[in-house]
């Protein structure tokens, strides 16, 4: 099995690698790719840098050059939802690309030609989040994602987003990493630890709480892959 783990930035894999401790390293298109051998398997992980065009080449770069047959994104995140708190544990069940508008042509926010407007992540892989998440005593909570390449701080945006695509959460990636997956037929999962409210202190409790979020979201992936193998 060779699995592939992707976060934004380089906060968010730290984590990981601190798991993991020993690695070797390959650098691609400018980047850097951490393979790890692990109970007879090999991960990959990598931080893409922020936004759907880096995160989606680096999701490519993992299926096409290193082989990936599963993809798992772990990151931060932030809350709409006014049931998620700073800290919790969210899984996505679909996402969707916010910042795309071709309504002009009688389409609906959100969709691209020849796509939809909402990718879903693999039901297999979903259910065994959820057991882990019983096994380790966690609550998971669950909903949909919105990925565009803006930081949303603004309460007009946050119920935008709450409205056009009942969105539970926000960020800049998981979207962009989901159709790369989709369209190369690779299951993928999409994990995030929510970080701050997407409101007008999001920039100053993003930064406060994005080492303690990235941990929470590193540790759960830990325990996902020891399930997935």
């Amino acid at each position: 099995m060779i699995i592939g783990i992707i976060g934004a930035m380089r906060e968010e894999i730290t984590p990981l690698l601190d798991i993991f401790k020993q690695y070797t390293t390959h650098q691609i298109s400018n980047n850097i790719f951490y393979e790890i051998t692990y109970k007879n398997s090999k991960i990959f992980i990598a931080y893409s840098k922020i936004g759907k065009v880096h995160s989606s080449i680096t999701a490519t770069t993992m299926i096409l050059h290193f082989g990936c047959q599963k993809i798992l994104f772990s990151g931060v995140a932030g809350g709409l939802n006014q049931n998620l708190k700073v800290g919790d544990l969210m899984l996505a069940t679909k996402l969707c690309q916010h910042d795309v508008d071709i309504t002009a042509f009688g389409h609906p926010l959100g969709f691209i030609p020849e796509s939809s407007v909402y990718i879903h992540t693999d039901e297999r892989l979903n259910t065994i989040a959820r057991e882990v998440a019983k096994d380790q005593n966690i609550i998971l909570k669950e909903g949909i994602i919105a990925s565009g390449d803006q930081f949303i701080h603004n309460q007009d945006k946050k119920q935008w987003l709450i409205e056009n695509f009942q969105a539970d959460a926000v960020e800049m990636e998981g979207a962009s990493v989901g159709m790369a997956c989709h369209l190369f037929n690779i299951p993928f999962c999409i994990f995030r630890s929510i970080s701050d409210s997407a409101d007008g202190n999001a920039d100053i409790s993003f930064d406060e709480f994005l080492e303690k979020s990235a941990k929470t979201s590193a540790n759960f992936v830990k325990h996902m892959v020891d399930a997935i193998l």
